[in-house]
């Protein structure tokens, strides 16, 4: 872990991040102040394997009008419109 204050973290962004890719540093803290403990930003790199589209293919496909068609019986599912 390695603490860095504002103005050398502007200086050596690039580097900086370039060790967290590396994984050279598992993690930078960015302090706005002499004191460590106050103003302070964690910065590591992202956990692999988190990936976006995860139930992708599990469901049918579903046009907007489809979607959109079912609007009113949710409302009445949540009771904002009379049945």
């Amino acid at each position: 872990m390695t603490t860095v204050n504002m103005l050398e973290a502007k200086t050596r962004l690039s580097q900086l991040v370039s060790a967290v890719e590396s994984g050279a540093e598992d993690e930078i803290i960015i302090s706005t102040t002499a004191n460590r403990r106050q103003g302070w930003c964690h910065w590591h790199k992202a956990k692999k394997g988190m990936r976006l589209g995860l139930l992708e293919g599990q469901f049918p496909p579903m046009s907007l009008e489809d979607f959109n068609s079912l609007d009113e019986e949710v409302a009445k599912l949540f009771g904002l419109k009379d049945e």
